[in-house]
């Protein structure tokens, strides 16, 4: 049987900066929210988070071709660990939410 994965459960902001391509990609069900840690909390505000609903093979090839990449929330940070695009021990919790920053580095 072929999942295909197609249900929009993720929101992606792309931002282009001085040649560079910044994208915010968060689990759909915290745009709004605010996550709290023992020393951070973070607002997933509407303003910097929001954008298109995208699925995650959208959001993989968002992530892949971005110079910098701010994840937010279980659901996206497991599939880009899963796709081999970071590290596990690259991911942070605020509270309990998985928090990931990929920075691309080229000459």
């Amino acid at each position: 049987m072929i999942f295909l994965r197609k249900e929009k459960c993720y929101v992606a902001r792309i931002i282009d900066w001085q040649g560079m391509k910044l994208v915010n990609i968060c689990d759909k069900d915290l745009i709004g929210k605010t996550i709290k840690g023992e020393k951070v909390e973070m607002h997933i505000s509407p303003s910097y988070f929001e954008g298109e609903l995208v699925n995650v093979d959208e959001a993989l090839l968002l992530i892949e071709s971005s110079s910098v990449a701010n994840l937010v929330g279980e659901k996206i940070v497991i599939e880009v660990i899963k796709a081999e695009m970071a590290s596990k021990h690259a991911v942070k919790k605020i509270g309990s939410t998985p928090f990931l920053m990929i920075f691309k580095f080229s000459r």
